[in-house]
């Protein structure tokens, strides 16, 4: 059989691939090598052409023929699209200014609830993958003009964006956390020739939504030998 051959259904076939897509079809392959399905050869063939696939389509033909494949996936809960009425305050816990200059806001720093970037002729890098988030909700109001706002944030928030440009750039890649409890990141604002972007930081997680994981699943650790 020729994997490389076979295709997905239509609908989904020219879907580009993630990174996280790529490491849900190698966790099922290792899986598969453990359970006996796969010898080691097929998974070390298997795996290459993983890591080589570029959309969704090329990587489900690797496990096609196995039951992982035909499992239906846990619904991931969705992000709220916007904080409910009175949730975040209208007033800004802080401001990140640059007019003529820059201003970045990194390492652990706590993130208020609503922050206010502005950037007039400068730079604003606000970067959250090492914060402290206090709140579930964080709403990032930002305004570009001849300037750039630059917004990251760690793999495992979730992350909404409402805005656009006036001659400029406003991008937002939409991300949804594993844990319905993680903290959502909103950056809303307008560009007027400048840019406002907003993504993940790859390889960065928040460490307190980590420790509470870990707390579950030692939990759930106990109770199995406790049994």
């Amino acid at each position: 059989m020729d994997l490389q051959k076979q295709t997905a259904p239509a609908a989904t076939a020219e879907l580009r691939a993630s990174d996280a897509d790529r490491d849900r079809i190698a966790d099922i392959l290792r899986d598969a090598l453990a359970e006996g399905r796969l010898t080691a050869d097929e998974h070390a063939e298997r795996v290459e052409g993983v890591l080589a696939a570029k959309t969704v389509g090329e990587l489900d033909v690797f496990i096609r023929d196995l039951p992982a494949a035909h499992q239906p996936r846990a619904p991931r809960a969705p992000a709220y699209d916007r904080p409910a009425p009175g949730a975040v305050p209208a007033d800004p816990d802080d401001h990140v200014v640059a007019v003529f200059s820059s201003a970045v806001r990194k390492g652990r720093w706590r993130a208020g609830r609503r922050i206010h970037a502005y950037a007039i002729f400068g730079s604003v890098e606000i970067d959250l993958s090492e914060a402290l988030f206090e709140y579930q909700q964080v709403v990032i109001r930002a305004i570009s003009v001849f300037g750039s706002v630059d917004v990251r944030v760690p793999e495992n928030v979730s992350l909404r964006g409402a805005g656009g440009g006036v001659l400029g750039h406003f991008e937002v890649n939409p991300l949804d956390a594993e844990d319905p409890a993680a903290p959502v990141v909103h950056v809303d604002g307008w560009a007027v020739l400048g840019s406002i972007e907003g993504r993940p930081k790859r390889g960065k997680l928040v460490a307190d939504i980590l420790d509470r994981v870990e707390r579950k699943l030692d939990r759930s650790l106990r109770k199995h030998f406790d049994r």
